[in-house]
């Protein structure tokens, strides 16, 4: 019987539907030189490695995100209209911006001042905050701060507390948070016996089994609309994302 040479081979396989082209019909020394045979044109050609991680790497992306959307479609009430998160901003805005923040995150510090600028400057963004503490106890102290501000003094202290916090310095300790709210006017020792009731409780517990289905483990991540951006990103590529959305 008449064989084909390997480069022959590949080529045909190469042209033909997959289906068409079985490997498994090869004799051992037939599959041998085919194998031979491609990595002798991969080492001659290394760039075809590259296209094909940047095909794969793009494919993964377009999944990731089509996954992104579907995720936040399902958890848009818990994500918008929870009726417990602070929420800034626009409060009539055309795009919802929602940031899931960790006041010991380095990014999420880094991120602040410019996504204040954002908000500021864009005019017609609603900003919603997460309290989403996992960096540890000072994570969850800092939190439970904030979110019993909210509870307790409304929207503005909680604003106050939130700016105060995301750029403190220091070890945070249930004294320092006291003196924290004393120096912002607020009234501490209520804030301080309500950190740990059970309507505190609920509102991380939501958060955390929110992110947990939206696949959310580190922060600082945002959800514009439909879209979820998973890490930091500078100022004008948030600006980039929002004018996307409006496109769409």
């Amino acid at each position: 019987m008449t064989r084909l040479p390997a480069a022959a081979l590949m080529t045909l396989g190469l042209a033909l539907p997959a289906q068409a082209f079985d490997v498994a019909t090869m004799t051992a020394a037939e599959r041998e030189a085919f194998r031979a045979e491609v990595r002798s044109y991969l080492m001659d050609n290394p760039e075809v490695l590259m296209e094909a991680i940047g095909v794969l790497e793009q494919r993964q992306a377009e999944a990731q995100s089509a996954n992104d959307v579907a995720l936040v479609q399902v958890n848009a009430d818990a994500l918008f209209r929870d009726g417990q998160s602070w929420v800034g901003g626009n409060l009539d805005g055309d795009i919802t911006l929602v940031e899931f923040i960790d006041y010991r995150c380095g990014y999420c510090r880094k991120a602040h001042d410019e996504v204040a600028e954002l908000v500021s400057s864009d005019g017609n963004i609603r900003f919603v905050v997460k309290e989403f503490p996992i960096l540890g106890d000072q994570s969850v102290l800092s939190s439970r701060f904030a979110i019993a501000t909210l509870q307790l003094a409304g929207g503005d202290a909680y604003k106050r507390v939130h700016d105060a916090l995301i750029t403190f310095r220091g070890n945070v300790t249930e004294d320092g948070l006291k003196s924290l709210g004393d120096s912002l006017g607020l009234d501490s020792a209520a804030i301080m016996g309500r950190m740990n009731a059970p309507e505190v409780d609920a509102v991380i517990a939501e958060n955390q089994g929110l992110a947990q289905r939206l696949q959310i483990s580190g922060t600082p991540t945002f959800v514009v609309e439909t879209q979820m951006l998973r890490g930091y990103m500078p100022l004008e590529g948030m600006r980039r994302i929002v004018d996307e959305v409006r496109a769409n």
